[in-house]
């Protein structure tokens, strides 16, 4: 079958050879899948979705029924007081700016407990190279970082400068970005909620969710955040949603956000769905099957690289706090030809050949493969990476597990040559 596709025999051996070893894996993340899929189909049920919230809006978009259903829905996913999902928020920097622009005032301080964020971020912090003069910094808004300590958090300098009751806002970045580090587990995240409690029970804990959200069985507002952030064109859209992210909170919170998209007074009163509707909840209703098969991707892509001899992470057989799957390749090159393998394993623009190049936000230049139906989606099978030591890839998603199972293997074949 893969012979037909170009595919290397030695690479097709060892592919079945590692799917023998991964079924046991495949088994929890299907139990998982299911635990989340419950929490999806009650949600649409406890708030009577009906055909008639698949109604669009345009202008202003004031009442509209369906969007606002639809931020009831994921309130209730996300055991939320308040959400706000929409098409103008275009992605997660997007959503995380909203918010931090919202809830922080001249003078105040935001720290972030997981060491430097995503390159993006930086720059809408102010603390990257590319310096922007619409940045948190220029706004005089104080940043300061506190760095992970064997992948966990540094629970001891946390807790000494949280308790100066100085902060306003703490950030926690559940992935790992562009960083080395590990990605966190909902159980680190509770436990360091738990601490930060103790001494601090007014700071506001605002959770970077992007990339993580039904990976587990529970989301960080459960355990005590107070508002998350997350993309639609990653695990929550499904690959369904063409656009949009969300923000789920504290109602109070929430307020400012949907204040800060639109404006004071009016808040989220207006936003037109522009035929976005289906697509949103269509998206949210196959997510926990899509994010089930996009760690199912990553755990294969994780096997067969690591008997390859090279250096991942997480392992295949590790606890997984979102779809990342990173992999050391030590050298530009392999790193070049894994992301050109993937694209070639695409079902759109194939053909193309990604090479490393300038991006806005991003200090380096970064190779991006994403032969994907929606610009920019990372639920979709794709991989990119910034070109400095030591190389490594950032793939992540995977509609379907067979569809991700082809784009590893193309891009295996293609460092294999």
């Amino acid at each position: 079958m893969y012979e037909k596709l170009g595919i290397s025999k030695k690479t097709i051996e060892l592919a079945e050879e590692t799917e023998k070893e991964i079924k046991n894996i495949f088994e929890k993340i299907d139990r998982n899948c299911q635990i989340n899929s419950l929490k999806v189909i009650n949600a649409f049920q406890k708030h009577n979705l009906s055909e008639m919230h698949f109604n669009t809006s345009t202008g202003y978009g004031i009442g509209e029924a369906g969007r606002d259903k639809i931020e009831d829905i994921y309130s209730e996913i996300m055991q939320a007081e308040d959400s706000l999902v929409r098409t103008q928020l275009i992605s997660g920097t997007h959503a995380l700016a909203v918010t931090l622009f919202a809830l922080l005032r001249p003078q105040e301080t935001m720290i972030s407990i997981t060491g430097a964020p995503y390159d993006t971020l930086q720059t809408v912090i102010g603390i990257g190279k590319e310096q922007s003069k619409s940045s948190l910094k220029s706004f005089d808004i104080k940043y300061e970082e506190i760095d992970l300590l064997n992948n966990d958090f540094d629970t001891e300098k946390i807790i000494k400068r949280l308790s100066k009751q100085d902060v306003k806002l703490v950030e926690i970045q559940r992935s790992r970005g562009y960083s080395t580090r590990k990605s966190l587990t909902i159980d680190k995240i509770e436990k360091i909620i738990k601490e930060i409690r103790k001494v601090n029970k007014e700071v506001i804990i605002m959770v970077d969710n992007c990339y993580g959200e039904f990976v587990e069985e529970k989301e960080p507002l459960e355990v005590g955040a107070d508002i998350i952030v997350g993309s639609l064109m990653k695990n929550l859209g499904g690959g369904i949603a063409t656009s949009g992210a969300y923000i789920s909170g504290k109602k109070e919170l929430i307020t400012l956000c949907a204040e800060r998209l639109t404006s004071p007074g009016i808040g989220k009163e207006i936003g037109p769905s522009l035929n976005q509707n289906m697509l949103l909840l269509k998206g949210l209703y196959f997510a926990p099957s899509v994010v089930a098969s996009a760690l199912k991707t990553a755990v294969f892509a994780s096997r067969m690289l690591e008997k390859l001899g090279y250096d991942v992470d997480p392992k295949y057989d590790e606890k997984r706090a979102d779809i990342v799957q990173t992999v050391n390749f030590g050298k530009e090159d392999k790193l070049i030809k894994y992301c050109q393998g993937i694209q070639q394993g695409s079902p759109i623009d194939a053909n193309a050949m990604p090479e490393p190049s300038d991006m806005g936000g991003y200090d380096d230049k970064v190779i991006m493969a994403a032969g994907t139906f929606t610009q920019g989606s990372t639920i979709e099978l794709s991989c990119d990476g910034p070109i400095r030591p030591p190389y490594i890839a950032y793939m992540q998603g995977g509609l379907t597990y067979e569809y991700g199972k082809y784009g590893i293997i193309k891009a295996i074949d293609k460092i294999q040559e």
